[in-house]
């Protein structure tokens, strides 16, 4: 039986997404912004939570975390390399690495950048990677702690999984990085389309996450460095792929 994928939106702007396995009963979420609207959709759906997997140290991606254990006494997976900065660890997992969850592998990727101790978690069974602040809907997480190479490495590794796979990334920023998607990207008629799509599904509070990998291939500038559009408009022609990259990060920062 396939795996389910529900969006929860929590705080603000960001999202936790619960997995959940008809056969087994068994329901992972994935980040815990805040409790509360995470055992709405429990309760409503009449999942008990088994798993927590966490991306990144980050308080609006933990500060759940706390509630949601006492409530459910669900396990709690995260970073070996940033178990000091995370909620104590029921498991440490590290990139490259497997785990098994109702049956099926998920994969933790190493995806360095926005934090140095971010994973990313890769479902094949779920045609899902959850990617917390790395890849975005029309972006990437800011470069708090690495650099423009490791975050271009990490966006790299993302962008070579199969193009169907989901992008269940940490926030709705669509809106705001489509602006500045086309800032760099005008002439590119997929993201024309994407823009106004986004513009109507926000105007109805609907989200935009998860999106498709391939769509995020067509349209998302950060995955886009070595684009000979952008590279002219950018006037880097000739420019490794990480320094143009580097550049559409320090512009995005500006916009």
């Amino acid at each position: 039986m396939p795996l389910e994928l529900v969006t929860v939106p929590c705080l603000a702007d960001n999202y936790a997404f619960l997995l959940h396995s008809a056969e087994t009963g068994e329901t992972a979420l994935v980040d815990a912004p805040e409790a509360a609207p995470i055992l709405q959709v429990l309760k409503t759906r009449g999942w008990s939570l088994s798993e927590i997997w966490l991306t990144h140290h980050h308080w609006d991606h933990v500060d759940g975390l706390a509630e949601l254990r006492d409530v459910t006494a669900a396990s709690v997976t995260g970073a070996a390399a940033d178990a000091g900065r995370l909620p104590p660890l029921s498991r440490s997992v590290t990139g490259g690495g497997q785990f098994s969850f109702a049956g099926h592998s998920v994969c933790v990727m190493d995806v360095p950048g926005h934090t140095l101790g971010h994973i990313a978690y890769h479902v094949p069974a779920a045609k899902a990677v959850f990617t917390g602040d790395s890849l975005m809907a029309l972006g990437c997480g800011r470069l708090f702690e690495g650099t423009p190479e490791q975050m271009w490495a990490s966006l790299a590794r993302l962008a070579a999984l199969p193009e169907d796979t989901r992008v269940c990334s940490g926030h709705e920023y669509t809106l705001a990085n489509a602006a500045f998607a086309l800032s760099i990207d005008a002439a590119n008629p997929d993201l024309q389309a994407r823009a106004k799509q986004t513009e109507a599904m926000r105007a109805n509070r609907h989200p935009t996450v998860p999106s498709l990998l391939s769509l995020e291939l067509a349209t998302n500038p950060f995955l886009r460095a070595s684009d000979p559009a952008i590279r002219s408009a950018l006037g880097m022609e000739h420019a490794p792929d990480s320094e143009v990259f580097a550049e559409i990060r320090r512009q995005k920062d500006a916009f």
